[in-house]
């Protein structure tokens, strides 16, 4: 299995994501330029200039069309995909940390940071008319803090009825879109959540954390179904789209990033993990990273996942027919 090597960033990548089709990845980072790229040849098809700090989250719109940052920089922009222009850059009082167009693309949830003197917040704003966006007057407001730590992601439930969010105590918490009341609070884990992600068909949340666990969840009710146990830290994990077939996930961590220089790649554990969905037994590992990776995610289709990491670098990977040929005994 060959990656596809892409270096367009001068620092550590944050979040990466491909859109519905697959046919373009997204990649933000700590650099302040976003990147797209044609996910089948790693052509870079071009950069989104504007922002003045590290690139926390982003999410592409389900057609295609409309593009969205959220920046330590203390604003949200939202993009063109096909010309790169910026269509609108929305204020905000502290840095932006998750951001996720609803389903139907109507709607969009972010969260910002507890800094300087604001609190936390979960806000829904409505993109229906791109050219009069506007953030002071939500669709849906929540303070997140003093009540939980922040929330350092966003996505989106079924019917775009409610909103996850995983904070930095190792919570997750479901909101109302409607009356921003929280539905459901789940803390199994210990340490902070770095990644929250659904499976194809939204029954399913995975979340990752630095507690060197990931663990998979039922969206509706926020019960956990099962754990999967690594000897590292966690940054990001993934639930495969072929879940009825292949039924796997994908972990991808490693040691702490400050530690990096004093350990050899080897040690540093550095490489993507599978395990299976159902029996929490790893079964794969692919390495290639010279730091902790970040940020994870398959390919729509299921054949193949890509991984961004520490070390400025995405590799995406393509599965060989051994993998569809792969059957776990039990």
């Amino acid at each position: 299995m060959k990656p596809i090597m892409l270096h367009g960033h001068e620092r550590s990548i944050t979040q990466i994501k491909f859109n519905r089709e697959g046919d373009l990845l997204f990649s933000s980072s700590k650099d302040p330029k976003p990147n797209v790229w044609y996910s089948i040849n790693g052509e870079r098809l071009g950069t989104y200039d504007g922002h003045q700090g590290t690139i926390w989250c982003h999410d592409c719109k389900w057609d295609s069309s409309v593009f969205v940052t959220g920046s330590a920089d203390q604003t949200m922009r939202l993009w063109s995909i096909e010309t790169g222009d910026c269509l609108q850059v929305l204020e905000q009082k502290t840095s932006v940390r998750g951001v996720a167009f609803s389903y139907s693309g109507t709607q969009l949830a972010y969260t910002t940071d507890k800094m300087m003197g604001h609190q936390g917040e979960l806000r829904i704003i409505d993109v229906r008319e791109m050219n009069n966006v506007d953030s002071d007057t939500p669709v849906m407001k929540a303070q997140v803090t003093p009540t939980n730590e922040k929330a350092l992601g966003v996505l989106w439930g079924p019917l775009d009825e409610y909103v996850i969010t995983g904070h930095e105590d190792g919570t997750i918490v479901k909101w109302d879109c409607r009356t921003g009341k929280k539905m459901e609070v789940a803390s199994e884990h210990t340490k902070q959540i770095k990644d929250l992600q659904t499976s194809h068909d939204l029954s399913m949340l995975i979340t990752a954390s630095k507690d060197n666990t990931a663990r998979l969840w039922d969206m509706e009710t926020l019960e956990p179904l099962k754990i999967y146990k690594t000897d590292r830290p966690v940054n990001s994990a993934a639930i495969s789209p072929l879940v009825d077939n292949h039924p796997h996930v994908v972990l991808g961590g490693g040691q702490e990033a400050m530690d990096v220089t004093t350990t050899a790649s080897r040690i540093g554990k550095f490489d993507a993990r599978f395990f299976h969905l159902v029996f929490e037994e790893e079964f794969g590992r692919v390495k290639g990273h010279f730091g902790p990776i970040n940020s994870l995610c398959f390919h729509p289709s299921g054949r193949g996942y890509a991984s961004g990491g520490e070390d400025g670098y995405i590799r995406v990977h393509t599965f060989d027919d051994s993998y569809y040929q792969f059957k776990f005994d039990y």
